[in-house]
């Protein structure tokens, strides 16, 4: 096989490989880039996940929860996860998933529903709105799935284990009283954990956890260490360009 992307954009590289096992793919902000944006990488177009959305609906791809392959039967299965609940992932994404008919997993930062991401302010990034009640609540009622993301996004490996364990129990529990649903899934901070987190992870009673380690999930990969890749706009290599400008 040849030698992948570091991110995905377009499917064509990676349709080998997401043949291998069961893809998750994880998205930020559905927006344009602002000018100054100093963490560029957390922004994707709307034309861009729409192309990409497309491509895999096309493609045979049937969108379910994060998880690993267990229905033989259904075997082009991909996840599309999104952290940090961002206002765009409900304004921007959400309709453009529903013409596709796709369904995706949002990881919440249970204690910032409806304000701001104010972790990645203080990492020298921008903070930009996270969705409240109501739009969380719409995009469930849309057929869309929530999981935790920790209570206020700290590097869990980097703060006591008694601390990452009240993030981590905590979140769980204020998402599933204030949405009256169990919430099954998480996604480490950053894709930061050790094997303490893990384990404290599982113990809470989360099926699946989510890192950004890059590959496709089979068997044999840990529920509580899912792999996932960044999807994002192509770099500016020569070769990108060319390859846009073509395709117009």
């Amino acid at each position: 096989m040849p030698t992948l992307p570091e991110y995905f954009t377009e499917l064509g590289p990676f349709a080998e490989h997401f043949n291998q096992g069961f893809p998750s793919l994880c998205y930020h902000k559905i927006e344009k880039v602002p000018s100054g944006a100093r963490i560029k990488g957390l922004y994707l177009p709307a034309d861009l996940f729409d192309r990409q959305i497309s491509e895999l609906k096309n493609a045979g791809f049937h969108f379910v929860p994060p998880g690993l392959p267990t229905r033989s039967g259904m075997n082009r299965q991909i996840s599309i996860t999104f952290d940090d609940g961002f206002v765009s992932n409900w304004k921007s994404a959400m309709p453009l998933m529903n013409e596709h008919g796709c369904h995706a997993m949002n990881f919440l930062v249970a204690d910032r529903l409806g304000h701001t991401s104010d972790w990645e302010a203080a990492e020298g990034g921008e903070a930009r709105p996270l969705m409240d009640d109501v739009q969380i609540r719409e995009w469930l009622s849309e057929g869309n799935w929530i999981g935790a993301h920790t209570s206020t996004h700290p590097r869990l490996s980097q703060i006591p284990l008694s601390q990452a364990k009240e993030e981590i129990v905590g979140s769980k529990k204020k998402l599933e009283d204030r949405f009256g649903l169990p919430i099954e899934h998480f996604a480490y901070p950053f894709g930061d954990y050790n094997s303490a987190v893990r384990d404290v992870v599982r113990e809470a009673g989360f099926k699946t956890a989510s890192t950004m380690h890059r590959g496709v999930n089979t068997p044999d990969t840990s529920a509580w260490v899912l792999k996932r890749w960044t999807a994002r706009y192509p770099s500016r290599t020569l070769k990108n360009i060319f390859r846009l400008f073509f395709r117009r």
